[in-house]
């Protein structure tokens, strides 16, 4: 057993193993490296829970690029604004057929330009509805449209007009104008006017053309040359090819005979002398084309209308018509014809001829005033709707022409010029430029007209055949007894009865539309459709009180003056028959006055002052009637007769008598 001696202590072997990494320096870096562990943990903890970005990898090819050249714009750009009916370009001659050839600015845009618009509660609205007559065949490249209503009292003051739109021609480029002539027998007088108009036309153009104007100066052989054609049931070239010799124009128009057929093929004319002569406007060197047609009707083919257009258009050829003015929301007229032989009797007669209405669908309600019949026709302020539109969408002009035109007075009949249809009434022509019908396809024309219901139901309405009002009802009722008054009074009810029904149809038709009048913005279709409204309702409450009157006599009335013995109704002002009726005839009598207040100088306003003037009730009063019956009348004497005239005898016969032809 060993046993320690003195102060020395036995060795530590644990001490003698640990060196430089004793136990407290270890648990130090332990401690050290954790607490960094959590602090970088901490940092990073935000940038791994937050971040959804994705790396993307861009790989760029080591080829060169091509070297971008600079755009260079042309010094001046040439478009054409007009909207073509087809697919591909809209002019054969490229730049120098890229502006319109009408001397009419349209006084719509046809694509209006987006604006910026802040809605705002209220706002004063100006509107100006001058329009802009061109000056020459280029404006400023803006869309121009063809000209709607010109009117003039002759064919001559419309050539005088179209001399001046071939010296515009001419200005451009080398022009050729084909005359297009009715064959009918209508229209033997302005055929006749403009052959001995030929002369002054090309007489005042060669006039020019020596004073070394630049619109023929340009160019170096014929710059204008013409054509003639003619047409009726058939079509027919009055000249083998276009000529610039005068007298062979003149002996061409001269030749053209009647045709007997009463058949138009007009659209068929223009058309086949489009296609015919549009070499003239794809050859070089180019030249305008511009077609004028002398026609007094519609056409028998507007069928073919749209393809017309389009065609005309396509190659930029300009119709003009030189015609006759459409009567209002009519479609025949009553013609005055006269032999043109002076050997056969020169005695007017009168015969019927399609010369409108002014629109595509009627827009005028049919309804015969209370005073019997309907109105002799009136102008209506634009030809007949095909030809017109024809004019208007290729950029020419239609000419209304009729020799008795007088905005200031009546016309009569014994005043219509022969040949010529008898309208009653002319209206400014400035004035009804604002009322220019929609010179649109058929397609387009029912998209508007859908457009507004009150459009809707006043071409509906329009579409239903004629109406009469009461003509000359029984207002005269002798009392002989109560059964023998109240049989008299029972018949006269009978007329009303059966008008009172067709009345009703016609206002409930017209009601559909209400709701929409006040948003319509049209003056033409705010005035239509006031005016039917106004005159539907007056006819309705005119028809009504008479049938209550009557129905009042029946139930028994008494004679202030025993000595009296007869009830006659007369016309008045003042309802007394019911309260609903007193408020329809004073809604019939605001729709009225708001068509004669806003529309002065129209067709619409004459016609609602027309209507107005017709009171829309009745009042009993009371007569006396001698039923005393009368003496035969005493028979003749025995004197003699006197002789007989011997000279009448020897009177000299008349001049025999041809037939109305067919016009």
């Amino acid at each position: 057993m060993s046993v320690a001696t003195g102060n020395s202590l036995p060795p530590n072997p644990r001490n003698a193993d640990e060196g430089l990494f004793d136990g407290d320096s270890i648990a130090f870096i332990a401690s050290l490296v954790v607490h960094l562990g959590i602090l970088l943990a901490l940092g990073l903890a935000p940038l791994l829970l937050n971040s959804n970005d994705q790396a993307v990898t861009f790989v760029a090819a080591n080829e060169e690029l091509p070297e971008v050249e600079e755009l260079k714009l042309p010094d001046e750009f040439h478009m054409n604004e007009r909207p073509t009916p087809e697919i591909g370009a809209n002019s054969v001659s490229e730049t120098g057929m890229a502006m319109s050839t009408a001397q009419v600015l349209s006084d719509v845009s046809e694509v209006p330009s987006p604006l910026e618009i802040t809605p705002v509660d209220r706002a004063n609205i100006e509107i100006n509805l001058a329009v802009t007559t061109a000056t020459a065949l280029h404006i400023d490249n803006l869309p121009v449209k063809g000209a709607a209503g010109e009117g003039t009292t002759g064919a001559t003051g419309a050539i005088d007009r179209l001399t001046q739109d071939i010296l515009l021609s001419l200005e451009e480029r080398k022009t050729l104008v084909v005359w297009l002539f009715d064959q009918s027998g209508s229209l033997a007088r302005q055929r006749a006017e403009i052959h001995d108009r030929f002369d002054r036309i090309y007489e005042e153009l060669g006039v020019i053309e020596a004073s070394g104007n630049p619109a023929f100066k340009r160019h170096d052989d014929k710059p204008l040359i013409s054509s003639v054609i003619a047409f009726g049931d058939q079509v027919e070239y009055m000249t083998e090819k276009p000529t610039d010799n005068v007298a062979e124009l003149k002996e061409a128009v001269a030749s053209i005979t009647l045709d007997e057929t009463g058949t138009e093929r007009v659209f068929s004319a223009i058309y086949i002398a489009a296609d015919k002569y549009k070499k003239y406007r794809l050859q070089s060197p180019h030249r305008n084309v511009m077609l004028i047609v002398v026609s007094d009707e519609v056409g028998d083919d507007v069928a073919g209308l749209d393809k017309t257009v389009n065609l005309c258009r396509r190659y930029e050829m300009p119709v003009y018509v030189v015609g006759v003015p459409a009567p209002f929301g009519r479609k025949e007229t009553r013609v005055k014809w006269v032999d043109p032989d002076p050997n056969y009797d020169q005695t007017p007669q009168w015969g019927r001829v399609d010369q409108g209405p002014e629109t595509l669908l009627p827009e005028r309600v049919k309804l015969r005033f209370a005073d019997g019949g309907d109105p002799d026709p009136i102008d209506s302020g634009f030809g007949p709707f095909a030809l017109t539109r024809l004019c208007y969408e290729t950029g020419g002009i239609y000419f209304a022409v009729h020799p008795n035109r007088n905005v200031n007075r009546e016309v009569n009949g014994r005043e219509t010029a022969a040949f010529s249809a008898h309208l009653k009434h002319f209206f400014d022509p400035q004035v009804m430029r604002a009322y220019r019908p929609d010179y649109v396809s058929a397609q387009e024309y029912m998209r508007r007209v859908q457009s507004n219901k009150s459009r809707a139901a006043l071409v509906k309405t329009a579409q239903l055949s004629w109406i009469g009002q009461m003509e000359a009802p029984q207002t005269r009722f002798v009392k002989r007894s109560e059964a023998e008054l109240g049989n008299a009074l029972t018949e006269a009810q009978k007329a009303a009865a059966k008008l009172e029904p067709k009345l009703a149809s016609l206002y409930q038709t017209l009601q559909l539309g209400e709701a929409d009048r006040k948003t319509e913005t049209s003056p033409r279709w705010q005035a239509g459709y006031d005016l039917a409204m106004g005159r539907v309702m007056a006819a309705k409450v005119r028809t009504e009180t008479y049938n209550a009157m009557l129905a009042q006599a029946k139930r028994g009335m008494k004679f202030k003056n025993e000595k009296n013995n007869t009830w006659v109704l007369r016309a008045a002002d003042e309802v007394s028959v019911g309260s609903q009726l007193s408020k329809a005839a004073t809604a019939a009598t605001g729709y009225l006055q708001r068509v004669v207040d806003e529309h002065p100088g129209t067709p619409w306003a004459m016609l609602a002052e027309r209507e107005l003037s017709t009171p829309m009730s009745w009042q009993w009063e009371e007569r006396y009637t001698d039923l005393t019956p009368r003496r035969a009348a005493a028979g003749g004497n025995n004197r003699p007769r006197p002789a007989s005239d011997e000279r009448a005898k020897m009177m000299k016969k008349p001049p025999p008598k041809r037939r109305l032809p067919k016009l």
